[in-house]
């Protein structure tokens, strides 16, 4: 099988691991994508812009068509980022997998969607059948963040999003509040609910004599990931702010994004001493912290379209196996209150948040361990990459229409 990916290894991104998981499950798999370049922007090193590139990791062959990196702060140069994608994915990618023959096409989709669209020409013409996992709802999410406010606008890229969801085979939706809005614009696709696995077994620097970042004595409240407009981080600044009583409490938030400047200022100027701002670490160091954590926190703002998110770091909160603070609505929240592995409060509400905050705080050692080990199990049932990897391969079978004669773990994707 094909999988056509925006992002891949190096970069890091879900579907590595999922490719991964296939990959142990026997099935052969190769991967089209672009230049390295997220999420500094910058080509990583020994990799060219504007240039084709064939590799193997681990097995998996990887062809990379040229692309323009996304650099950084500039709107233009997303877009022609996403752009050159698109384009050299339609135009070059044929030419690259010219001798290969596939019966599946995969298409890992988050923003932008439009992604897929190459794929549905390799598909036709490999004569494979198509999958898109969707990990973003378009138009929507381009009108919750601003980025396109035009009601005409909106509704032609509706329009696309409709040629693209109706020329799929499957429609795989990484929420189950997904379901509806896809079907809204493909009623006779096919939709099947597929959550992205937590993150495979990752090098951990957790048992060095020196961790990369101690977090010190006391109540520790960590939250990972990317430091932008949708976590609602103003929320998590002023429930800090409700919680300068307990003195051993601190939030620390790891990690970069849009908003570092604004945090960095933001706590300055309220003089937040329980908020640390310790920068970005690379994906092998994170194991360390968050065992180091009393609480792992998320957030994300008040928005529709964000309800019906299960946000990435979640799953890799639960394999951590450490009480979980949210700060959601919808899908997150359901989660965490299914597995009984924290506390959840509503969306932008900082006085709940640092209310919540003090019931962990009050707790015993005993019911936060408690909760830690609910939320590791509830990972081991829900998000495990194994066994989802399994599971995917079952459905990419069942596609290919190949159900009838090959087992669950079988190879579905012909020869090359």
């Amino acid at each position: 099988m094909l999988v056509l990916s925006q992002y891949y290894w190096p970069e890091t991104f879900r579907i590595t691991e999922v490719v991964g998981a296939l990959r142990a499950a026997d099935v052969e798999v190769a991967v089209l994508t672009g230049q390295p370049n997220y999420p500094d922007g910058e080509v990583f090193p020994g990799y060219s812009a504007m240039s084709t590139r064939e590799e193997v990791h681990e097995g998996t062959q990887i062809w990379r068509v040229p692309m323009l990196p996304r650099g950084r702060g500039s709107a233009l140069r997303l877009v022609g980022n996403y752009l050159s994608f698109i384009i050299s994915a339609a135009c070059v990618g044929p030419w690259l997998l010219r001798r290969q023959r596939f019966d599946v096409v995969l298409v890992y989709a988050p923003s932008p969607i439009l992604q897929a669209i190459p794929a549905v020409a390799i598909a036709r013409l490999k004569r494979a059948r198509l999958v898109t996992w969707v990990q973003d709802l378009w138009p929507e999410s381009l009108e919750v963040t601003g980025f396109i406010r035009n009601r005409r606008a909106l509704m032609l890229v509706a329009g696309v999003v409709r040629w693209i969801y109706r020329r799929n085979d499957l429609l795989l939706v990484q929420s189950q509040a997904f379901e509806s809005p896809v079907r809204r614009l493909a009623p006779y696709t096919p939709i099947e609910y597929f959550p992205n696995p937590g993150d495979g077994p990752v090098p951990s620097v957790a048992r060095a004599d020196e961790p990369p970042l101690r977090l010190g004595e006391g109540f520790t409240i960590v939250f990972a990931g990317n430091l932008g407009t949708v976590q609602a981080l103003d929320t998590v600044l002023a429930a800090a702010s409700e919680l300068r009583d307990l003195t051993d409490v601190r939030f620390i938030l790891v990690g970069s994004g849009s908003r570092s400047d604004w945090l960095r200022e933001a706590v300055q100027k309220a003089a937040l001493l329980n908020v640390d701002l310790p920068g970005r670490f690379p994906p092998a160091a994170m194991p360390a912290i968050l065992e180091q954590a009393s609480v792992l926190l998320v957030s994300l703002a008040k928005q529709p379209i964000l309800a019906q998110t299960v946000p990435s770091k979640l799953q890799s909160y639960l394999a951590a196996g450490k009480p979980i603070l949210a700060s959601l609505d919808g899908e997150g929240a359901r989660v965490v209150g299914e597995a009984e592995a924290g506390i959840a409060t509503p969306a932008e509400d900082a006085s709940a948040l640092a209310a919540a905050a003090r019931r962990l705080y009050a707790a015993t050692p005993a019911e936060r361990l408690a909760m830690g080990a609910r939320a590791r199990a509830y990972y081991d049932r829900h998000f495990d990459p194994q066994k989802l990897g399994s599971r995917l391969v079952g459905i990419l079978s069942s596609v290919a229409q190949l159900g009838a004669t090959v087992s669950p773990t079988a190879d579905c994707t012909g020869a090359k």
